[in-house]
């Protein structure tokens, strides 16, 4: 089968218009996701704001600028694209929630030893997973 795509820019386009409009459309589900996350404290926030920078980032350069210029998210996004790090403050931000929420969950609301032992333990990898990542003042004072 030949492909005349290359020759023909229309329908080069139109195989490209259907995954962008599919991008574009989960970016913004994880951006509600992300701003519920805000509201709701076993909701995480910036996981849903980073799979829709990369969904904006494949399918819409306007929605990936406007994610990226948010005041509170996007140097946290842009950080995350261009270094894979996040500001220590944001590391101990997410650490003390973690420990506040999922500790408060653990004794105050899990009865079965079993499950309280198993949230623990998932609390506990969150935790190991977030203090692992690179800080991103350490990254610029080597750069420095």
């Amino acid at each position: 089968m030949v492909d005349n795509t290359r020759n023909n820019p229309l329908k080069a386009a139109g195989k490209r218009l259907v995954p962008n409009i599919v991008l574009t459309f989960f970016g913004f589900v994880f951006v509600a996701l992300g701003a519920l996350g805000l509201i709701l404290p076993v909701l995480p926030t910036t996981p849903f704001l980073l799979v829709a920078a990369a969904c904006f980032a494949n399918s819409s350069p306007r929605f990936h600028d406007w994610l990226l210029n948010l005041r509170i998210f996007g140097p946290l996004i842009r950080n995350w694209q261009e270094t894979r790090s996040i500001p220590k403050r944001a590391k101990l931000l997410a650490i003390l929630t973690i420990v506040l929420v999922g500790g408060t969950s653990v004794v105050f609301f899990i009865e079965a030893t079993f499950l309280k032992v198993l949230v623990s333990a998932i609390l506990l990898f969150h935790i190991f997973f977030i203090a692992n990542i690179k800080n991103t003042e350490l990254l610029t004072e080597k750069e420095g």
